[in-house]
């Protein structure tokens, strides 16, 4: 277990069948590419994509394509649209001489290259730590339609940026980039082409009320014309005070605008042991559409979704329609009385729900700081209205030890790795498992399953690789240069692999260059 530094604290605020689009709308991406994190809607932690290589070798550069340093820093994990590769950076190696000191980073590379195109650069706030964690880079992973991206700065504002950058010129409406990457008291710099074009921008501490604690973190889930989104709401330094007990958890926006038009209204906050981490799924239920998001009172909720058609006026309240309590035994009340507390606490969630076939499947547990050890897998069943807490669980599996980890289901059988080092295959109709095997230390990001194969990567820097079948069998184990708390990647037949320090973009049989793309572009010489 990683102590109370910096480092620590930042890897978590990371973390962490095909489904088909329930809309005719506009395509996120081109159909290999990887524009959200986990798959369209159901989150299910897999990919389509054949021919990965089985490992690859950093030193020699057998099977890596390119590789790009990210900093010190780097715990988002990364997303692939229309040929650009999306990852968050600190700036421990500044790409760009007028910014200097900690920031928060997204980097666009290309991505036949890792050439850096253009960079999200954003400020610390100052002050509290617990409102921007230092020295940690920009962990939100974005979601990408077309040619615009949203995601989730530092600073807890939703953006939409431009995906072309400042390439096409500055779009509106809003046209005050060079005061947005300067930070508080010192004038505006001049706005540069490889400097992002920021289309709107909406401040959820200002805007929509809610008091975040320790670094942003929301997988944007995309509905038509609607962006749904966790709103970070939690505790503040001290841990056991909410100040924003009526601040809403989720959220939609709207994504031509960026105006808030629903939110909702279980009043959440009281019940938040930690904050609210964990990002929106979405379903189809015996014919209604239903999203589902995980409280940070532990509890999974599902809400329909805002009717097509023009915004609402005023900002109305998501309707509630199922809930399920997967720890319905834990404290419920003054719930911060237990903070510290190891062996009796709430739980909470900080791993997304995965839908599949009419079931969620999700992590749940003790807070891995503040809460109890115990943490399971549970499997539910999606059907239903009201409050399902006493009929909805299908089966749980419990784990080693606290979960961050979305999980992976594929072919029958789900993979999910935990804190405890371990990775679980179970199977996703019983819950029986088949194996568990150690991946070296603490788990923080998820599984990929891909090719037959799971991917995970551990805090110990070991990547490890296995079959996707009930027997176990370990295909590789990889020592990397630095701790991974992101997902690993797959898209248009490459394997992206995140380290605190690197991206690499692994291929079978590439021999690429080792050295650092994104650096190299940005430097300039």
């Amino acid at each position: 277990m990683l102590g109370r530094s910096h480092v620590a604290r930042g890897m978590l605020l990371c973390l962490s069948g095909l489904f088909l689009s329930l809309d005719q709308e506009v395509p996120l991406a081109l159909a290999d590419d990887r524009p959200q994190w986990g798959e369209r809607y159901t989150r299910n932690m897999i990919s389509p994509e054949t021919g990965l290589p089985e490992s690859f070798d950093p030193k020699s550069g057998r099977n890596v394509l390119w590789s790009a340093s990210l900093g010190n820093g780097a715990y988002g994990s990364p997303v692939i649209a229309n040929g650009r590769v999306l990852v968050g950076a600190n700036n421990a190696e500044p790409r760009d001489p007028r910014h200097q000191g900690d920031r928060a980073i997204l980097l666009c590379l290309d991505e036949a290259t890792g050439k850096l195109l253009w960079q999200l650069v954003v400020p610390r706030t100052g002050g509290d730590v617990y409102l921007d964690w230092p020295n940690v880079s920009m962990c939100s992973p974005p979601t990408v339609e077309g040619d615009r991206v949203y995601t989730l700065t530092n600073r807890f504002e939703l953006v939409c940026l431009d995906l072309d950058g400042q390439a096409d010129g500055n779009d509106g409406p809003y046209l005050d980039e060079g005061r947005h990457m300067a930070p508080p008291g010192e004038p505006p710099l001049e706005v540069t082409p490889i400097d992002a074009d920021i289309i709107w921008l909406l401040d959820l501490p200002r805007d929509v009320g809610i008091y975040p604690h320790d670094g942003a973190h929301s997988s944007i889930l995309l509905i038509g014309r609607y962006l749904y989104l966790n709103s970070c709401n939690g505790v503040d330094n001290t841990h056991v005070t909410i100040r924003r007990p009526d601040a809403p958890s989720l959220i939609a926006v709207d994504k031509e605008t960026g105006r808030l038009v629903a939110k909702d209204g279980e009043r959440i906050g009281p019940r938040i042991f930690h904050s609210t981490w964990s990002s929106p799924a979405y379903g189809e239920v015996e014919g209604e559409k239903r999203i589902f998001f995980c409280g940070g009172d532990g509890v999974v909720y599902a809400f329909l979704p805002l009717p097509d058609g023009h915004p609402p006026d005023e900002v109305r309240t998501l309707r509630r329609v199922w809930r399920f309590d997967p720890d319905p035994t834990a404290p419920k009340e003054d719930v911060h009385r237990y903070h510290q507390n190891r062996r009796e606490s709430p739980s909470n969630i900080k791993s997304m729900p995965v839908f599949y076939k009419g079931r969620i499947y999700v992590t749940v547990g003790g807070d891995i700081w503040w809460g109890k050890n115990k943490a399971w897998l549970k499997c539910i069943d999606a059907k239903g209205s009201g409050d399902v807490t006493n009929t909805g669980l299908l089966w749980d599996v419990e784990l080693e030890k606290h979960c961050c980890s979305t999980p992976s289901i594929w072919k029958g059988l789900v993979f999910v790795a935990d804190c405890g080092g371990k990775l679980h295959c179970v199977d996703a109709e019983t819950g029986e498992r088949y194996w568990k095997h150690p991946v070296g230390r603490e788990v923080w990001g998820s599984t990929l399953a891909a090719d037959g194969k799971v991917f995970v990567g551990a805090l110990d820097g070991k990547f490890s690789v296995f079959s996707a079948e009930r027997e176990m069998r370990q295909l590789a184990s990889i020592e990397l240069d630095a701790s991974m708390a992101a997902t690993p990647v797959a898209a248009n037949g490459v394997l992206y692999v995140t380290t605190l320090r690197t991206l690499y973009a692994v291929a079978e049989r590439a021999r690429g260059p080792t050295a650092d793309a994104a650096g190299q572009a940005a430097g300039g010489s």
